[in-house]
């Protein structure tokens, strides 16, 4: 973000203990264990809660790593696999927890998911995925067939996941972490100097921080050049159809690799999202929230491929942009230049999968020095 001459008027000073930047899903969780732990913590955010990608995806509250488990063992190794999914299980965890305290203001399903195969290579992957996630005694159940009966191949049903509404659980975070903030207060500058102070510069304060959590995903290139490159952002689109009379899914379901995905929503709509796989070049590398035609289509016709019972027309259509790092695993770390500035970002659409875990983690390597373990961003660096 840029920011001109005519709007650098100096703004009121405001010091403050610990300031989150980012009012997400992560950057409310942050807030909430470093207000656990005694800091004093403020969050601003240039637009307001939950109103980026945290509520602009599909609510899909699962266990998973960004590739098929063999796969990920064949790329992360096998010790950073079970890692990142052990990182999951303990997001799901803090969710639910959040989820129970909020005392029935977030709406969830705990449907389980399923991950499907659309062809028999797929099928054949599947398989070997499942086999990987047996022996680590994960608790999956593969099906051999397609358990829809919708044109699929083959599954893995992940019986512990859920479906939730986003929004809710964004704002049930954030008000159980008794933090306020400051919406539509956007940061564009930020110095650390020789001082014990880190200086942000906002639309509507200079902040005197003690510390900063940066939790700002794909917008974070514009902070600081540190994340260009290591941060790319990267849209993701969606649709709803109308109510329908009777649902058609009772999971979350996801298939082509993940590319596609699709559940019902708590009022009977049928949601679908995906289509970036055929359209990378338009989808990637843009903070531009508008659905595109191209996009929109490919959700059209999976539509009618895989649910030809829903003649309802579609309501609403939306775009979010998500974080993608090079590796698709998350970064915590601190700036080289500002020890005290700390980053949580790059989930590469993987929020609501790992964004509990690493919140947990940027927090306790900040206040604690803890090593944020497979998501440390030196392994992004250059080697000295």
């Amino acid at each position: 973000m840029t920011v001109s001459i005519w709007q650098s008027n100096l703004p009121p000073l405001r010091e403050v203990d610990f300031l989150i930047v980012g009012a997400g899903l992560v950057g409310c969780t942050a807030a909430y264990f470093a207000a656990q732990a005694g800091r004093q913590v403020v969050i601003t955010d240039a637009l307001d809660v939950a109103l980026g990608a945290s509520s602009r995806n599909a609510g899909f509250m699962i266990s998973s790593v960004d590739v098929y488990y063999h796969h990920a063992i064949a790329k992360y190794g096998h010790d950073v696999t079970r890692e990142i999914w052990h990182l999951a299980k303990r997001s799901q965890a803090l969710w639910y927890e959040f989820i129970n305290r909020a005392g029935g203001t977030v709406k969830f399903q705990r449907t389980g998911s399923l991950l499907l195969a659309e062809s028999e290579a797929e099928a054949e992957d599947l398989a070997q995925a499942a086999d990987a996630m047996l022996a680590d005694d994960l608790n999956i159940i593969h099906h051999k067939t397609d358990p829809l009966k919708r044109g699929y191949f083959a599954a893995i049903e992940q019986p512990d996941d859920g479906a939730v509404q986003p929004f809710e659980l964004v704002h049930a975070i954030r008000q159980q972490s008794g933090v306020s903030v400051i919406p539509n207060n956007e940061l564009y500058h930020i110095t650390q100097h020789d001082d014990k102070f880190v200086t942000a510069y906002t639309r509507m304060f200079i902040f005197k921080a003690r510390q900063v959590l940066l939790c700002t995903n794909a917008y974070s290139p514009r902070l600081h050049p540190y994340f260009i490159n290591k941060v790319v952002p990267t849209r993701a689109q969606c649709l709803v159809t109308e109510p329908l009379v009777a649902p058609v899914l009772n999971t979350c379901g996801y298939s082509d690799y993940g590319y596609m995905y699709y559940r019902m929503t708590f009022d009977n709509r049928l949601l679908i999202g995906g289509g970036r796989k055929q359209n990378i070049a338009l989808e990637n590398d843009t903070t531009e929230d508008r659905v595109t035609d191209p996009v929109q289509q490919v959700l059209d016709n999976y539509l009618k491929r895989h649910f030809p019972d829903v003649t309802v027309p579609v309501s609403r259509r939306w775009a979010g942009i998500m974080g993608f790092t090079p590796d698709s695993l998350p970064l915590v770390g601190v700036l080289p230049d500002m020890p005290d500035v700390g980053f949580a970002v790059g989930f590469t659409g993987h929020g609501l999968s790992l964004g509990a875990g690493t919140a947990e983690r940027a927090v306790n390597m900040m206040l604690h020095g803890t090593h944020p373990g497979a998501l440390d961003a030196k392994r992004l660096e250059p080697a000295v």
